[in-house]
């Protein structure tokens, strides 16, 4: 067997989180579940999106601004010199002030030796309780991936994961593992008849992302309730954090019902494996694609 078949092992840590009003209290619950997570072998460790305040996009308001700083800043300064300390690698999704009147949406990640770069969010939803179009401009820097002690990370988020162009682009930039910090829940009211549905599209859509690109897709959602602000409703965050495999099959996942911290040991061998007995890539009409750079097409 090859040496690209035969890559060794890597494991990765999920810290789904429960979120509060407390900046203080978020930051805390995150490096706890980072601290779980290395103690338990993670040596990537992957934090839920914009996870150190409540989801504040349910409604327009000037105050959330003032959450905003900038990346490279003081919070992947302190991510920095933890993930020194621990030895490992950081993906964690923060609201970032670019400058004045432009803030994004953004992941950095972050090394054992520092600060490695980030992505911005590419796609920005406008929906009922998730306007984030009034908070994010979109990203300017493209699908990316990092190299990193890791492996070579590909990093989006959320509404990132319902656009198979976002996948295969990150994965042809070699993205190894498809990392997707996320903020996704249920409308309460809609729970009892669209929650199931809902819930199997999010995870089928990321693990067809995995086989169709044959990789690790691993996807960190926040957990719980949070109330609508100034208004009624709310969001109840589903959780069930997960990573797939080459496959689509799930290796690891948590619940609904709370806080967690998923790890899980993954063979780098596979991805190899996976792409050469069902060679995706390979395959590709690269010469019969230019209509996908179109917003819609009615040829026949």
């Amino acid at each position: 067997m090859s040496a690209g078949r035969d890559r060794g092992e890597l494991t990765v840590g999920l810290v789904q989180l429960a979120l509060t009003e407390s900046i203080e209290a978020n930051d805390a619950a995150a490096e706890a579940g980072i601290r779980r997570a290395a103690e338990r072998g993670a040596t990537l460790v992957c934090l839920p999106e914009l996870y150190r305040s409540r989801y504040f996009c349910q409604n327009e308001s000037e105050q959330p601004f003032a959450l905003a700083e900038p990346v490279p800043g003081p919070v992947t300064e302190r991510l920095g010199a933890l993930a020194a300390e621990l030895g490992i690698c950081l993906v964690a999704s923060l609201f970032e002030r670019r400058a004045a009147g432009i803030y994004h949406n953004t992941a950095a990640v972050i090394d054992r030796a520092g600060y490695v770069g980030k992505y911005r969010k590419m796609h920005i939803p406008d929906d009922p309780r998730y306007y984030e179009k009034y908070y994010f401009t979109p990203g300017d820097l493209g699908f990316r991936s990092f190299a990193t002690s890791a492996g070579t990370l590909g990093v989006l988020i959320c509404w990132d994961q319902w656009y198979p162009e976002a996948a295969r682009l990150t994965a042809m930039q070699g993205a190894e593992l498809l990392i997707y910090p996320t903020a996704i829940g249920w409308h309460p009211e809609e729970k009892a008849s669209h929650g199931e549905a809902q819930l199997n599209a999010w995870r089928l859509v990321q693990q067809s992302h995995a086989v169709t690109n044959g990789c690790y897709v691993l996807a960190v959602n926040r957990v719980g309730f949070e109330p609508e602000p100034e208004g009624s409703g709310g969001i109840e965050f589903w959780g069930s954090s997960f990573i797939a495999g080459p496959g689509g099959e799930v290796v690891a996942e948590a619940g609904a019902d709370g806080a967690a911290v998923v790890v899980a040991t993954l063979d780098l061998g596979a991805i190899e494996r996976a792409r050469i007995a069902w060679p995706f890539l390979r395959d590709r009409r690269i010469d019969a694609y230019g209509n996908l750079s179109k917003r819609w097409t009615d040829d026949g």
